[in-house]
């Protein structure tokens, strides 16, 4: 198959959407497919164009066998809403020209969000003729409405529409849990129409490993500590306080010690109610580097997710399935009729507490500090969860497959465009 993913994000961003679609990508090059990838510039999390990228309007690589066309952003390091608008305009209409420069695709794969691609990602697939899968990893505008992101009802309105819009002319659309299901069938979506198709975790990269002799607790003098771990975005969805907060509450145990890791803009705020607070047991470290992640989070005693409560029901964080195949025993802050708490509960590999609430938070890591037995025995069960259910192997069968049954639909309706030849591009034509 010749594939085109569409997103926003790729390597060598390390966190969020980035990582897994670099490895689905590499994994179908790896099963003889052809993929093409459509992305920006890196800038993620930064929000800074990555060095030997800056000044480009455009760039074409080649990594394990992907081809990487990158088109540029207007980006900005501390956005408001306009300029998140204009960011995703910049790579709407930077993006569709290093599209059309490329062999016709036998089926396009859009990670949303960004929202507004589904615009040349709908275009091309009419262009081209060829089916349109859906992979929806956040529901807009809905999530964004929630945490207050977005507030001008026009716009509130017009997202809207642009959401129908996506699901409408989608042949297929690729959700990662179940309450993504449940919402989009409420919006008059054909049930037969969503493919649930979870993230996945490398689990030969990600793996229970030794906390003895671990480098990354050596680094960073927690040697001997009971260290409870934080590790990913720092946004309106998140409310970090909490963490600091609680782990105020236990100051009193010398042994633990909070970490939280990331992006550096995030943490200067934090910082300072780190300092307010005299949270003087949280240690705060940029986002590492991919390859220290094992190393990272073998060095926690206790993952955590952390979501405020007005966070909508469907939010699954992609740090889930990372923390369940680390062997580490997860504490949940979040709603507890959510997406996120579902999956804990589901996995048997943590414990849920009310959002929000540095006491319920506080109590859950010192009943796991005070009872190892039960902490390793979470994490016993959130491992072997985690390979039955989030197995790279698994998630590539399941796209894989997807790919093939769209492409086999779409060739029983052939009549709206020629077919090109797969070596034609529109761009010759």
């Amino acid at each position: 198959m010749h594939i085109l993913i569409y997103s926003y994000n790729y390597h060598p961003e390390p966190i969020g959407i980035a990582p897994l679609m670099t490895e689905l990508a590499e994994g179908l090059v790896e099963r003889g497919h052809e993929v093409r990838v459509i992305t920006g510039m890196p800038n993620y999390p930064q929000r800074q164009i990555y060095d030997g990228y800056k000044g480009k309007l455009y760039v074409t690589e080649q990594k394990n066998g992907v081809k990487i066309q990158r088109s540029y952003l207007r980006i900005k390091s501390k956005p408001n809403l306009i300029d998140r608008l204009l960011l995703e305009l910049s790579f709407v209409f930077t993006s569709l020209p290093q599209a059309l420069k490329g062999q016709r695709p036998d089926v396009i794969l859009l990670t949303v969000p960004p929202l507004l691609v589904c615009l040349p990602a709908t275009l091309l697939g009419w262009l081209y003729n060829c089916p349109v899968v859906l992979n929806v990893q956040d529901i807009l505008p809905e999530a964004a409405v929630r945490v207050g992101l977005i507030k001008n009802k026009l716009i509130i309105r017009a997202f809207e529409a642009l959401e129908k819009f996506a699901y409408r002319t989608a042949h297929t659309i690729s959700v990662i849990a179940d309450g993504f299901v449940d919402n989009l069938v409420q919006k008059n979506v054909p049930a037969n129409k969503i493919a649930c198709i979870p993230n996945w975790v490398n689990l030969n990269f990600i793996r229970p490993l030794s906390k003895q002799n671990n480098s990354w607790r050596n680094a960073h003098q927690l040697d001997n500590k009971f260290v409870v771990l934080y590790s990913g975005n720092i946004a309106l969805t998140q409310g970090l306080e909490t963490v600091v907060e609680a782990a105020v509450r236990l100051r009193h145990l010398k042994d633990i010690a909070f970490v939280i890791a990331g992006e550096s803009k995030a943490l200067a705020r934090l910082q300072q109610h780190c300092l307010n607070c005299g949270a003087d047991n949280v240690l705060l470290v940029p986002l590492q580097p991919r390859e220290k992640l094992p190393q990272m989070l073998a060095a926690a005693d206790v993952g955590l997710i952390v979501q405020k409560s007005n966070v909508i029901s469907f939010n699954m964080p992609s740090k889930i399935p990372l923390l369940l195949a680390s062997g580490r025993p997860i504490v949940g802050s979040v709603p507890a009729t959510g997406t996120a708490a579902k999956a804990i509960q589901q996995s048997g590999g943590g414990i849920v507490v009310e959002p929000e609430s540095p006491e319920s938070l506080a109590d859950a890591v010192q009943n796991l500090y005070e009872n190892p037995v039960l902490a390793a025995q979470l994490g016993d069960k959130g491992r072997k969860f985690a390979v039955k259910n989030y197995a790279f192997e698994q998630a590539l069968d399941s796209y894989e497959q997807l790919f093939a049954d769209v492409i086999a639909n779409q060739a029983t309706n052939l009549d709206v465009l020629p077919k090109f030849t797969s070596k034609e591009s529109l761009a010759d034509i």
